[in-house]
């Protein structure tokens, strides 16, 4: 019997804060990456733009930088938190490569570039489950990267019998 080749895919999943996108992780985990896998995952977070970079707020104070220097701080820790779970996520799956990459700006964006640059093979992403009004004035990150990248894409619903605390580590 010959032997199949197994291509080395490059399988990209959004994470962020949410528990949607640790259930999504650890769903591609169980039902995209096989054991014997050459696969390589990339673990992306797209930290937010920082809502107050001006100087003087609307009010018209004026913010240190040392404030500013805090916000940033801040924005950098949420994103090593992020990344640190994610990694323990994947930590019991043997011969898997994992890499991270942590992009600034909107995450729609962030990860559409990402995708393409690093030319994926899948995109995988959780999503909140948002009605159709708070998609309206939220936007969807999911909704944008599948009208906008040129991979497949994965789009995983948490179901609503899953508890949040089994992701929590």
């Amino acid at each position: 019997m010959a032997e199949v080749e197994v291509n080395e895919r490059r399988i990209v999943v959004a994470v962020d804060e949410g528990e949607e996108s640790m259930y999504a992780l650890s769903w591609c985990l169980k039902n995209v990456i096989s054991r014997d896998s050459k696969d390589t995952l990339i673990l992306l977070y797209a930290k937010p733009p920082c809502s107050v970079y001006p100087a003087i707020d609307g009010t018209g104070y004026l913010f240190s930088s040392d404030i500013i220097a805090s916000m940033k701080k801040y924005r950098t820790d949420v994103a090593d938190c992020v990344m640190e779970k994610a990694n323990n996520v994947c930590k019991d799956i043997p011969n898997i490569k994992v890499q991270t990459k942590v992009g600034n700006g909107d995450p729609r964006d962030v990860i559409c570039e990402v995708v393409e640059k690093l030319a994926a093979d899948l995109l995988v992403v959780g999503t909140h489950g948002y009605g159709f009004i708070k998609r309206a004035f939220l936007g969807s990150v999911s909704n944008h990267c599948a009208q906008n990248v040129k991979c497949p894409i994965l789009i995983v619903k948490m179901p609503k019998s899953v508890g949040t605390s089994s992701f929590r580590k």
